[in-house]
């Protein structure tokens, strides 16, 4: 078989860029010729062996930067933008969609951000009757979707952040999470109380008081804890880091400010290091991680999706959280597996029968149209609200990964993953699926002709050609 020749020309002028060398000393010290150099950055020559070697061993860089970042996820969310009825039969070449993440990353996602503000007009057009003659009828991004990108693009991973949550729980060690975070309060002249109260978490910042509700389990109190922690211990460092992301509006910065302070809680709770170690000797085996380190189901898997720290890189994870409609409230991949911008998951994939078997974890393997085969792991993650009459909230969590790390995980025991058949055919968005004969198509694909017969009909109205 031939290998993939690796073209990565804006990843190799970021890590010039982040080095702060010209191409005349970057070409030096990979051992290339100038010229040579130009030509790989501009991805009219693909990156040799010998470059990826050298910048292991001259800078240390971990080469799976090379070819996994921002390209497959640009090129997956132009995809499902370009499915918009509006393109019509608009859709370029996908190697055009390559070439474009690759060589002009930023032209890319400036049309996917044309396309949603496109999207948001149209939908507020539609309710035009409830916006006319309102001050703030103005159209303007959703902060919601604009953090959940910044997450997104940085692949879930927050440096500098993780690695003050890191040292927090380095020095929490003697008293315990929990300990080290009343402390952490304490010193700040923070009073915290159980209260009998329906918010999950209630600070009042003139009275210096945090309260936590009584309803909550352990898990959740340790985490509003950590969450308090990090709003008033570390808000210079997550200010820098609002600073450098540079959103568009003050809702967006305020609910980036959240999720960073939700990361830190997270990644304090379980601290890099220990908890690499532990799911990698653990086989990744969520319910013995979570009896660890003292998190839900959901948090480890969530942190799991995480652990791609430069140098000491996890097993690649995507994670995604489903409402009981199917739609998607959170959303991570570090793999090649992409989730779709707008709508729901796909209806084969087994996250959406986790809701029929509650406590119950569903193995599935499973096979995008691109060939590439993941073992995906679906529970439901239902909340109560604490008293009688309170409504739940019902989850369900999909974690998975590719096939070939099949032997890391304790849930592919058992599984036939070498048997092609074994594998069931999942896609991401209707629009953008190319299979042609899913008996749960919504809408036909948009790049496919279709015949329509009719004097026949089967599992759909037309045949996709």
């Amino acid at each position: 078989m031939a290998t993939q020749k690796l073209y990565a020309g804006a990843k190799l002028r970021e890590i010039r860029n982040r080095l702060s060398l010209t191409q005349k000393d970057f070409a030096a010290k990979l051992g290339v010729s100038l010229p040579y150099l130009n030509q790989m950055e501009n991805n009219n020559r693909p990156v040799s062996t010998s470059v990826v070697l050298a910048l292991a061993q001259e800078f240390g860089l971990d080469v799976t930067e090379l070819s996994t970042g921002d390209s497959e996820r640009l090129v997956s969310d132009m995809r499902e933008a370009l499915a918009d009825p509006i393109f019509a039969d608009a859709m370029p070449p996908l190697a055009d969609l390559r070439l474009t993440a690759s060589n002009a990353p930023a032209l890319a996602r400036a049309f996917i951000e044309l396309h949603r503000t496109y999207r948001q007009t149209h939908e507020r057009l539609a309710s035009l009757d409830e916006a006319l003659g309102r001050e703030d009828a103005r159209i303007q991004a959703s902060p919601w979707e604009e953090v959940r990108d910044f997450f997104h693009y940085c692949d879930n991973y927050i440096d500098a952040v993780d690695h003050a949550a890191e040292r927090f729980a380095a020095r929490a060690q003697a008293e315990g999470v929990r300990g080290a975070a009343l402390a952490a309060l304490t010193e700040r002249g923070v009073t915290v109380e159980i209260a009998d109260i329906e918010a999950l978490r209630q600070y009042d910042a003139a009275e210096r008081k945090l309260r936590l509700s009584s309803r909550s389990a352990p898990q959740t109190q340790v985490f509003q804890l950590l969450l308090q922690v990090a709003l008033l211990s570390q808000n210079s460092l997550l200010e820098a880091t609002l600073d450098f992301a540079r959103f568009h509006s003050e809702e967006a910065r305020a609910i980036a400010k959240i999720g960073l302070a939700n990361y830190f809680a997270g990644a304090a709770l379980m601290p890099y290091g220990a908890f690499l170690d532990a799911a990698q000797k653990t086989r990744h085996d969520l319910e013995l991680l979570s009896t660890r380190f003292g998190a839900s189901i959901e948090q480890v898997a969530h942190r799991l999706s995480t652990m791609q720290r430069p140098g000491a890189k996890g097993i690649p994870f995507f994670f995604v959280r489903v409402d009981q409609a199917g739609t998607i409230t959170k959303r991570h991949s570090a793999t090649r597996l992409q989730f779709a911008r707008f709508g729901g998951a796909c209806p084969l994939w087994n996250v959406h029968r986790a809701f029929e078997t509650p406590g119950h974890f569903l193995r599935q393997l499973a096979e995008t149209p691109d060939g590439v085969r993941y073992i995906s792991l679906a529970r439901d993650v239902s909340k109560t609200g604490g008293s009688f009459g309170a409504p739940v909230r019902r989850y369900a969590i999909g974690l998975g990964c590719e096939v070939r790390h099949a032997d890391q995980l304790v849930y592919a025991d058992n599984l036939d993953v070498s048997n092609a058949s074994a594998f069931e055919p999942i896609g991401i968005s209707c629009r953008i699926c190319e299979r042609k004969t899913c008996h749960q198509r919504s809408v036909p694909p948009l790049e496919r002709r279709l015949t329509i017969n009719t004097d026949r009909r089967g599992t759909l109205p037309y045949e996709v050609n």
